[in-house]
């Protein structure tokens, strides 16, 4: 059932991808606002937006911990609309940048914050479907937020983009402030930080997981565009159906939450991660056959998002107490994969293609295949509980005493 949680915590995942994807298609619009800058100068803006995103992470985000989720997400989507307000009215690139590193500072509490509550809200058995519905958010920024940024700019100006998204964030947080159906989380009294989350069993081999899984989609996502452009000589139009039909496969995954729900999770996550494996080897296969491609970048959007999903479920089961640091850790590992996938895969596209960079994401996904036939064997070696004596020290089998 959809509820207004849900419904906030999705369209916020929307309003804070839209950002940090906006900026690319009106970058060039940007510039002719700032004489003497060029476009290339306008991105500066959203490298520093992913930095301070990655950092304030990996440090801030263990707030929601102490004050609780809800109240950490209030007070990140505010500082958001004020970031956003201050980016629709820079004078010069100058504002705009130190703009958007607020906004990263927002977006670094925000999205563990999301994510905390997207698990404290979500009902017992159906956790996975739950968090398939919110993660649809980025569907809404990719396919939606993208394409209406480019248009606002075009029809009206490139500062009623960070306008309109300055607005929507500060009715997002009005929305969250109001809303009375958090239910009750898991704080703690104790500090939490990135060292104590660290120390939670399992944390360590599931960030490992999600940052080799994260650089396997950067990776290969930032070179799809120069792979069908540049060697395929396909339009940018091609390239833009690619990416649309990458994130229409992510969308539509999301009923396959209450699949997950119904079946063993490790169960689950061997298939989707060997599902995912094979359409890598089919991006490697079709590399020279575009419209084959595109059915296989379907398939890479339905694999990546419910490997996210089972990825950020594990996590948020491990310590609810310290749910908001170890996501946080999670959105800080993520950030990173971005700025590794684009330097880490460079060299093997200019040296050796894009099949051979589609050859690199199944490997790294390989770890976290290994990880879920582990979990699954551990499952399944479980014993089952035995009879207990009771305290007397007899045995539940022996016959009862006699009467005299």
């Amino acid at each position: 059932m959809i509820t207004r949680p849900l419904l906030l915590l999705t369209v916020a995942i929307a309003v804070i991808g839209a950002n940090s994807l906006a900026l690319s298609p009106i970058s060039v619009a940007v510039a002719g606002s700032f004489p003497g800058r060029s476009a290339a100068d306008v991105m500066t803006a959203a490298a520093l937006y992913g930095l301070a995103t990655a950092g304030s992470a990996l440090f801030l985000a263990s707030m929601a911990d102490r004050v609780g989720a809800e109240r950490a997400l209030v007070r990140a989507l505010v500082t958001l609309s004020t970031a956003l307000g201050l980016a629709a009215f820079s004078p010069g690139l100058w504002m705009l940048i130190a703009a958007q590193a607020l906004a990263g500072l927002a977006a670094g509490v925000a999205l563990p914050a999301i994510y905390s509550l997207t698990a404290q809200v979500a009902k017992k058995g159906h956790e996975s479907e739950t968090l398939s519905f919110v993660l649809t958010g980025w569907t809404l920024s990719l396919v939606a937020g993208v394409g209406l940024a480019a248009m606002l700019a075009d029809l009206v100006h490139w500062r009623a983009v960070f306008a309109t998204l300055a607005v929507a964030a500060l009715c997002l947080a009005l929305g969250v402030a109001g809303c009375r159906e958090w239910g009750e989380s898991a704080r703690t009294v104790l500090p939490t930080s990135p060292l104590t989350a660290l120390r939670v069993s399992g944390v360590s081999a599931v960030l490992v997981n999600v940052g080799a899984f994260m650089t396997a989609f950067y990776g290969l996502y930032f070179y799809l565009g120069p792979h069908l452009g540049d060697v395929l000589q396909r339009p940018a139009s091609f390239s833009g159906l690619a990416i649309a039909i990458y994130g229409t496969g992510f969308g539509i995954a999301a009923p396959l939450g209450r699949w997950v729900d119904r079946h063993d999770a490790s169960t689950a996550a061997c298939v989707t991660f060997a599902g995912l494996i094979l359409a890598y080897f089919g991006l490697m296969l079709t590399a020279a056959l575009p419209l084959l491609l595109l059915a296989f970048c379907l398939a890479w959007g339905i694999g990546n998002h419910v490997g996210l999903n089972l990825l950020l479920r594990r996590l948020g089961e491990l310590d609810p107490a310290q749910r908001g640091a170890i996501m946080g850790l999670y959105s800080a590992i993520t950030y990173v994969s971005v700025f590794t996938g684009a330097l880490l895969y460079r060299p093997i596209f200019l040296h050796f293609g894009f099949a051979a960079c589609a050859w690199a994401s199944a490997m790294l996904v390989l770890p976290a295949l290994g990880w879920a036939l582990h979990q699954r064997r551990s499952s399944r070696a479980v014993p089952s509980a035995p009879v207990t004596a009771p305290p007397t020290g007899k045995s539940v089998a022996q016959p009862p005493a006699r009467r005299t």
